[in-house]
């Protein structure tokens, strides 16, 4: 497998649509600007749908990878290692946050069980009957997978793409469940942008203290001098310094943008598989919204490097794809404002709207 194929197979929106959208939008009865970016959304929908009017998101889906790192062993985490189980039984069980919310919008959940280090029986065969190897590496001293697992992990992401475009899924929430991601994250955005790691090391989902934020950061600095040599070839990368959630989460991402399927990201951890990807095909970015800024450095410099636009920025860090849920709603409404807004009548008092109706008379 080599990633880059996917820059042959990845188109950008359709450019077309999106003139059509914005020259629709001059026509409606509320002034041009006054909807602020929720204009920007409805004409990014329509080039993505290639439909004008743009048409209403009906069928959303979260989708969530889930994986453990061994690095969460050296103590970079407020949660214990291994653990990850846990947060995919309080979404089960309703207890979460996006569970809580998704179940307020009317918006299923999915879980993929990537690399959770765990017993099978723990969890329903739906999340785990997918899983890639139990556990990743701890990157700072080993790699987090074989190269053959690299790359069944992005092939199960594709996989699942293919799944929801193919069952009528319109846009996607993405997010992710995992203790000691963002470690993993925080390298692979380091090594992508060329920068240190005390730039991009935060203090995660579940929050840590000044000396657990110093482990990371040292954890994230021996992690890079790994990823340095095989930053040409991101497959390779991913098995470095990555995991298998974050491998499914690029293929996910790459294989969604084949399929023109819109996803919002979430946090640091989808920013960074979305930066991989980028790095493998320049245009898949144009499929993607941000979702928040979570106040972690790295999600920062990775949406500034892929120029995207967060829609929020309540620094929400718990994971999960809330953030990403919680942006939903806001394209939900471009999409209705841009389809449903009447267009203003014509203003008679200009010559050129008094002769047009001349004409329209005489040819009647």
């Amino acid at each position: 497998m080599n990633l880059d194929d996917f820059s042959d197979l990845i188109e950008r929106p359709d450019n077309g649509m999106r003139r059509d959208a914005e020259e629709r939008r001059e026509r409606l009865a509320v002034a041009p600007g006054a909807l602020g970016r929720l204009d920007e959304l409805g004409e990014w929908l329509s080039a993505a749908q290639a439909s004008v009017p743009v048409k209403a998101i009906e069928q959303p889906r979260v989708v969530l990878f889930a994986g453990d790192h061994g690095v969460a062993r050296l103590g970079v985490s407020g949660r214990p290692a291994g653990t990850s189980h846990e947060l995919v039984r309080s979404v089960l069980d309703g207890a979460s946050p996006v569970a809580v919310l998704a179940r307020r919008m009317g918006v299923p959940v999915r879980i993929v069980d990537a690399g959770l280090d765990c017993d099978p029986e723990l969890l329903p065969d739906e999340v785990v009957r997918h899983r890639v190897r139990r556990g990743s590496g701890r990157i700072d001293v080993e790699d987090a997978l074989s190269a053959e697992e690299a790359e069944a992990a992005v092939r199960l992401g594709m996989a699942i793409a293919d799944e929801e475009a193919d069952s009528g899924t319109d846009l996607v929430v993405l997010g992710d469940l995992s203790v000691g991601g963002t470690t993993p994250a925080s390298t692979l955005i380091a090594a992508l942008c060329g920068t240190d790691a005390s730039v991009v090391t935060g203090r995660g989902g579940a929050g840590i203290d000044d000396l657990a934020w110093m482990r990371k950061c040292a954890a994230i600095r021996d992690s890079l001098r790994r990823a340095r040599p095989v930053l040409g070839d991101q497959l390779a990368l991913l098995a470095t310094v990555g995991g298998a959630d974050l491998a499914a989460t690029t293929g996910f991402l790459l294989q969604s943008a084949v399929r023109r399927m819109p996803v919002i990201l979430d946090g640091v951890v989808s920013a960074a598989c979305a930066l991989v990807a980028q790095r493998a095909a320049f245009r898949a970015p144009d499929w993607w919204l941000a979702g928040q800024l979570t106040g972690e450095p790295a999600q920062a410099k990775a949406l500034d490097r892929m120029a995207l636009n967060p829609l929020l920025s309540h620094s929400v860090t718990v994971g999960e794809g809330t953030g990403a849920l919680l942006a939903l709603p806001l394209v939900q409404a471009s999409a209705a404002l841009a389809a449903e807004l009447p267009e203003a009548a014509p203003d008679l008092t200009r010559p050129e709207a008094a002769s047009d109706g001349a004409d329209v008379r005489a040819s009647s």
